[in-house]
């Protein structure tokens, strides 16, 4: 008895335990962020064509998208994975895979096995990518779970941000180490992922619960308030959550996309053309600006990774705003100012791509960069888990 309380001191607890988890937890889209960037900082590196014998755009475009295919299939299963084993085991394989996949790239011998690491890393992106908003809204309160949300896609695009840099730095290296290093720091985010998702605990408001583990529930709520697991507010969650867990088990739905379908129709519709048109006007944004500095001002190489690295931190700096506006402005606030300044933004893009004049180059840089001021996706994500999805 006399060591308790202060074993209690040193074990994390409340907000210190909820933001710990949290930052932690976004290493998962952080992983997602950085793989979307890193490929397209290294094809055009002298040393990378060169070992790869100078690629033609075929080649080179499908070693950047191939990435895709393996995360849309993961993501369809990540449901059902979750559910079968865990957010945490979740997190735990989707980080193993990752790491496997970035080894192979980094170690690559040529194209083909280059490609196989690709895909073996889109299988972990699909994972965590769809597992961290689960884990995060499931452990987060009512009252933090926007910005907390917010947060976590910030993390997204810090690793995007961290990609391009990474590619700027090491393009200065005199060898094959100037493509091989960006990869390798896959497997060494990777790895601090898979080992850290050892330590955290089990979502308890829905997986711990759900499958009888009550008392590990119960002990996690409680945790991530106080640590007393006599708090009213955890015991009167603890409560509702075991009410919730008996109304679905006695409704007899099976947990399908069909049922979702049918039930949540306009729910789904809506959260998944929401984050659909916000992942093609960030590819429009991205590409945009760099084609357009490569073609028109003729920056190639390591300019161009210097100019996408400036737009990637003011990217960074756009997500900021919306930890605090996600719960005073309201989602939808969010989504249709950055909606409407975002679509200026790209109709000013395009007339000045269409005047084509000398100042063409740095206007259509400063459009992007504006447009980033202003994605607020935060309340993309946060729409989604409002609905109920």
């Amino acid at each position: 008895m006399t060591d308790h309380p202060t074993h209690r001191r040193r074990r994390l607890v409340g907000q210190s335990l909820l933001y710990s988890i949290s930052v932690f937890a976004s290493l998962g889209v952080f992983l997602f962020g950085y793989d979307q960037g890193v490929m397209s900082g290294i094809i055009t590196g002298p040393y990378f064509r060169k070992y790869f014998n100078y690629p033609g755009p075929i080649e080179t475009g499908t070693v950047v998208a191939v990435l895709e295919i393996g995360a849309f299939i993961t993501s369809v299963a990540a449901g059902r994975v979750g559910d079968t084993i865990g957010r945490k085991g979740t997190l735990f394989i989707g980080a193993v895979v990752f790491t496997i996949g970035g080894a192979i790239q980094t170690f690559t011998i040529g194209f083909w096995s280059m490609l196989l690491g690709r895909i073996v890393s889109g299988f972990g992106v699909g994972l965590l990518s769809t597992i961290v908003p689960i884990y995060q809204s499931e452990i987060s309160p009512p009252n933090h779970r926007g910005a907390l949300a917010c947060m976590e896609f910030t993390g997204n695009i810090i690793g995007y941000s961290s990609s391009v840099w990474t590619d700027y730095f090491c393009s200065f290296i005199d060898s094959d180490m100037s493509w091989r290093i960006p990869l390798f720091m896959q497997c060494v985010i990777g790895s601090i992922l898979a080992a850290g998702s050892l330590l955290i605990p089990e979502s308890p408001r829905r997986w711990l619960i759900d499958v009888g583990r009550e008392s590990d529930g119960m002990r996690v709520l409680a945790d991530l308030h106080d640590g007393d697991l006599h708090n009213p507010i955890a015991v009167a969650e603890y409560e509702e959550i075991k009410d919730k867990v008996r109304e679905d088990r006695e409704s007899g739905e099976a947990r399908t996309y069909g049922v979702m379908w049918r039930k949540y129709k306009r729910r789904v519709l809506l959260a998944m053309s929401s984050q659909a048109f916000a992942q093609l006007v960030t590819v429009l944004l991205r590409r945009t600006c760099v084609l357009r500095n490569l073609v028109e001002a003729g920056w190639i190489g390591r300019q161009a990774l210097l100019m996408t690295g400036i737009n990637s931190l003011i990217y960074v700096l756009s997500t900021i705003p919306t930890w605090y506006l996600v719960d005073h402005w309201g989602r939808r606030a969010i989504l249709l100012s950055g909606a409407v300044i975002m679509a200026a933004a790209l109709v000013a893009t395009g007339w000045w791509m269409y005047i084509d004049v000398p100042q063409t180059p740095n206007a259509v840089h400063l459009d992007t960069d504006h447009a980033a001021q202003c994605t607020g996706k935060g309340g993309l994500i946060i729409d989604g888990d409002e609905l109920g999805i």
